[in-house]
């Protein structure tokens, strides 16, 4: 059975690129193939594609997207020559062509932010509709250092369920990277899950520190079993009592990529995307990887 290719979106932009190759190692470190894809909207517009007569037989639409893949699989292969990169251009609007071609994807990779951008945004919408969207993992490309970039993972915990397909995400990314999991839940008395007391006939729901006790009991048992199945991944555990964006964007300043589910036990029904990972994706020192779980089929 042939391993899902990781996907990275390009437009021509240097963010493009740079998407590209933490792509291209992406695709190394899980021995499978790299697709290149440039969303090619101008079909629909109705104009003109093919070079002008009066221009260069390289010009027109048409053959500046097929260059801006071209340019994109020949950066992937200078950066990782063992990964196997082919390039399409799809006709279609940026935001549904990367959501679609995420289904057959294992990652989806695309920068933070490319040419459609205003000025002084710090996201791009296409990371975050692929974010909210996407049928696989995507990662976002920020910060400095590229694909080379050193440090832990780093992993969001919150004991939910899309928290818990991070955490999988994290370790498995950790072990590919032969690196460190850094593992951070943070809480605060206004966002905690209270603790049942012991004592029912006790007049207050917790005693003095329970619900710190509580909080160190979410992350041990969503750490539970993990770490046994991946032992070259060594964890740090830090419970830390304040806002989750707060101490994610902190730890991703010695992070190489940081791990968030795509909404968790604090979001309110509906949401696609929460609040933490929103931050992230806007304000990380390091590229942000947003996983969504599985499709609850019971």
């Amino acid at each position: 059975m042939v391993s899902a290719p990781v996907l990275v979106g390009v437009d021509g932009s240097a963010e493009g690129l740079a998407a590209v190759a933490v792509a291209a190692r992406e695709a190394r470190l899980r021995g499978t193939a790299l697709r290149v894809v440039h969303a090619f909207f101008w079909p629909m517009m109705r104009v003109p594609l093919e070079p002008s007569s009066m221009g260069p037989p390289e010009g027109g639409l048409r053959n500046q997207a097929e260059q801006v893949v071209a340019e994109a699989v020949r950066h992937a292969r200078e950066a990782e020559p063992d990964v196997e990169a082919e390039g399409a251009v799809v006709t279609g609007d940026t935001l549904p062509v990367m959501a679609e071609e995420s289904r057959g994807a294992a990652l989806a990779v695309v920068g933070s932010r490319g040419l459609g951008a205003f000025a002084g945004l710090l996201l791009g919408s296409t990371a975050v509709h692929l974010a909210a969207h996407g049928h696989c993992p995507v990662l976002v490309v920020r910060g400095e250092g590229g694909p080379a970039r050193e440090g832990p993972v780093v992993a969001g915990v919150d004991g939910s369920r899309s928290g818990d397909a991070a955490i999988e995400f994290a370790f498995a990314e950790a072990s590919m990277r032969g690196t460190g999991l850094v593992a951070v839940h943070a809480w605060s008395p206004w966002r905690a899950e209270a603790p049942r007391p012991q004592d029912p006939a006790a007049p207050y729901a917790s005693g003095p520190g329970d619900l710190a006790v509580n909080e160190e009991r979410v992350l041990a048992e969503s750490l539970a079993g993990r770490q046994e199945r991946c032992p070259d991944v060594s964890v740090d555990r830090r419970v830390l009592r304040g806002g989750p964006r707060e101490a994610l964007i902190e730890a991703s300043r010695e992070a190489s990529l940081v791990v968030v589910g795509a909404r968790g036990r604090g979001g309110f029904t509906g949401m696609l995307l929460g609040s933490v990972s929103q931050a992230l994706l806007h304000h990380a020192d390091c590229p942000v990887a947003v996983v969504r779980p599985e499709p609850d089929t019971r």
